[in-house]
């Protein structure tokens, strides 16, 4: 649920931009489908909330995100992971999530601009509040606190989508990009194996390294990622060992694969995802238009 945005400096290019910009189109590379190692999403209300996310069931999403919430009232997960349910509402509502519109720069280009709901945004934001403030609070208390750092890497990263995808605010979206980047780098400093951290620096590293040399050199110097090997590795890793952003990786891979041609590879990814995900009509249309 992260997007990198393309620097204000670079020269508009409409359609290449908007390709940039979007949470759905990161990884554009060749991969091989994935044989996924995931633990299952269930077990305890964070993960079916997770799976309830992933299956498009946004109100169950809910309810589970709040039972976590209850239990756990000092964990910025809980609220972070309810953001999440709020703006897939959003994309859901506003078509966001249709796999085919992202495969067709124009016809993204040509959509209306989405009357948003302000509901589901003041939700969105709410949860968004709550879950920095309970990081910020478990960092005073220890500095050192992965998943406080991740959260923030998790809500700087959903904001940058809120921004590029609905309020189409590119410089705002950039600006969050560049915080979940480096929220998620502090929590993996700290915890190595918390995998889907690894998402935030994964898309730095490989939508960067597309940049012109001169604009990769500058961004190289003001500390950012720009190796495109290192993107698809940790890219691969969150996919592959990734837990509660693993799905949305592999979703990515389709993406990518479709994109770039690879129909079969893409279509392959997208049944799995179906079969783990039955009630996610996302994927059942988008197999059904493939041959």
């Amino acid at each position: 649920m992260l997007v990198l945005v393309v620097p204000p400096t670079q020269p508009p290019n409409r359609p290449a931009c908007r390709a940039l910009l979007l949470a759905l189109l990161l990884l554009l590379l060749v991969t091989p489908a994935l044989n996924a190692v995931n633990a299952p999403l269930t077990g305890t209300p964070l993960n079916d909330g997770y799976y309830a996310l992933y299956n498009l069931n946004f109100d169950a999403a809910h309810s589970y995100f709040h039972q976590w919430m209850t239990a756990h009232p000092e964990d910025p997960l809980g609220p972070a992971s309810d953001a999440a349910a709020f703006i897939f509402t959003e994309f859901d509502r506003l078509g966001v999530l249709d796999i085919e519109l992202f495969s067709d720069d124009n016809r993204f280009e040509s959509r209306q601009r989405p009357a948003i709901d302000p509901v589901l945004k003041k939700g969105f934001n709410d949860r968004i509040a709550q879950s920095e403030r309970l990081a910020d609070a478990a960092l005073q208390h220890n500095p050192k606190d992965a998943n406080a750092f991740y959260c923030k890497a998790v809500t700087s990263g959903m904001q940058a989508d809120w921004a590029s995808l609905i309020d189409r605010h590119e410089y705002g979206a950039y600006k969050f990009s560049e915080l979940a980047s480096k929220y998620a780098k502090q929590a993996l400093a700290i915890n190595p194996t918390l995998y889907d951290a690894n998402l935030a620096v994964g898309i730095e590293n490989y939508m960067l390294s597309l940049k012109p040399a001169p604009i990769r050199w500058i961004l190289g110097m003001a500390g950012a990622g720009t190796n495109k090997a290192e993107g698809v590795r940790l890219l691969k890793l969150t996919a592959e060992q990734g837990h509660y952003l693993a799905p949305f990786a592999r979703l990515m891979l389709a993406v990518g694969e479709l994109r770039d041609g690879r129909v079969q590879q893409g279509k392959a990814i997208l049944i799995g995802l179906s079969m783990e995900f039955p009630q996610n009509t996302l994927y059942q249309r988008q197999i059904a238009r493939l041959r």
